[in-house]
């Protein structure tokens, strides 16, 4: 069995990674200098570096209301670690930026100040970084998902069950004009 991954990929992009038994392996902010797109490849490699073949992914998903030009680099790292990803046959579940905070028990529209209070609340984990306290939440949530699929027991409060619920069997979208 893999190891418990989240990726929160940005151009600074956050990444933790758990052992099975949820203990804390290593968390990481990776940059990179240059020029883009040079900058955004170091990213990639950087942190898909830090995979192994087993490990069991969740990756945070886009802000799709986001707007301006770094919204552009941040879909570009995005899709090249889920390409990277996808390309060495290591699963992943994308995670919507709601769903994260849901899962940690804060409202979906939480500031990042919030959302550090209620991460240590739940998990007494802290970082500087709100890159890698996001990681934490997705490596958490991979962890939810993977017990969940295998049908371990796993003690999750009602909202974080509704989080891997919507993770595991995400809801179909209609036709247009249906």
């Amino acid at each position: 069995m893999g190891r418990y991954v989240g990726i929160d990929p940005s151009t600074k992009t956050g990444i933790v990674i758990l052992d099975r038994d949820g203990r804390l392996i290593d968390a990481e902010e990776i940059t990179a200098k240059g020029t883009d797109p040079g900058r955004m490849l170091d990213i990639i490699d950087n942190t898909i570096e830090q995979l192994e073949p087993n490990d069991i992914v969740a990756i945070e998903g886009f802000a799709y209301g986001a707007k301006g030009n770094a919204v552009s680099t941040q879909y570009g790292i995005g899709w090249g670690i889920r390409m990277a990803l996808f390309s060495r046959g290591i699963r992943y579940d994308d995670v919507a930026p709601a769903a994260l905070k849901k899962f940690v028990g804060a409202k979906g529209n939480a500031k990042k100040d919030e959302l550090a209070v209620h991460i240590y609340k739940r998990w007494g984990y802290e970082h500087p970084s709100d890159n890698v306290r996001d990681a934490f939440v997705l490596a958490q949530i991979a962890r939810a998902v993977d017990y969940t699929r295998r049908g371990v027991r796993v003690d999750l409060t009602a909202f974080q069950a509704a989080v891997v619920q919507t993770i595991m069997f995400p809801p179909r979208k209609g036709k247009r004009g249906a």
